[in-house]
């Protein structure tokens, strides 16, 4: 039976002013509501919101319209699929438990429509990027993070906005070389027999032939908003307006 999936990434909710957000926020929800109508499997590649820190009683203020809509989409029938990116680092029990949504702290291999498929943020594999990956394990450290809980969250969700922007202005000014990473990291993974590498974290939307495979990267919310969308065999990346 052919299915339609659909794939989103790095939408960075909270990355501007309110305003900014209220608009992409509604963008985001319209999407969602057709999603849910319109696909058998939703896949978020990572980066949904700009900083996300739970805590085990307690979670963010803002987005209540987004978080919503994901549990809309859960109890359509729709599968929810969550890869953690490194934004929105810390996910606990809210997402699986009230949203009814997969989370995946790694990528992950799926058969869709006989095809296979390699998912992930894709953060952690750029080359020359020895820091981000040292900064990675200290975020992902369940002993630091039950630490980091104790936090007020007042005081934990300004802290965990911080890291974020500090992460981004890392990044932004980093030498990377000439690859990115991502490439030489998909082309290994359709040599070894997939028909699809997906990954996002670059905001560089790329539709790349390799051999008998496809590497394609999702772009991000920030510039152009779109999303991927697999069905009868074929993949595309569409506009959202």
């Amino acid at each position: 039976m052919n299915k339609t999936y659909l794939f989103i990434s790095d939408i960075h909710l909270g990355l501007k002013s309110k305003e900014e957000e209220k608009v992409k926020e509604r963008l985001l929800v319209k999407f969602l509501s057709f999603a849910k109508d319109n696909c058998d499997e939703l896949f978020i590649v990572g980066d949904l919101f700009d900083y996300w820190f739970e805590y085990k009683k307690v979670y963010q203020k803002g987005f209540f319209r987004t978080l919503t809509a994901l549990q809309d989409i859960t109890e359509n029938g729709v599968k929810l699929h969550y890869f953690i990116g490194n934004h929105d680092f810390l996910l606990r029990n809210f997402f699986t438990d009230d949203i009814g949504a997969i989370l995946y702290p790694d990528p992950s291999e799926f058969v869709l429509n006989e095809k296979k498929f390699f998912i992930g943020h894709g953060d952690g594999l750029v080359q020359n990027d020895a820091g981000y990956k040292v900064l990675k394990a200290i975020l992902r450290n369940k002993f630091l993070q039950k630490a980091y809980s104790i936090i007020h969250p007042d005081l934990g969700v300004a802290l965990a906005s911080g890291i974020s922007k500090s992460s981004r202005g890392y990044t932004s000014v980093k030498d990377y070389g000439e690859g990115d990473g991502l490439l030489e990291a998909a082309k290994k993974k359709i040599d070894e027999g997939f028909d699809y590498v997906l990954f996002g974290h670059l905001h560089k939307r790329l539709f790349i032939s390799h051999n008998q495979g496809t590497y394609v990267n999702l772009g991000s919310w920030l510039d152009k908003p779109c999303y991927g969308k697999f069905s009868n065999s074929n993949f595309d990346i569409v506009d959202w307006t």
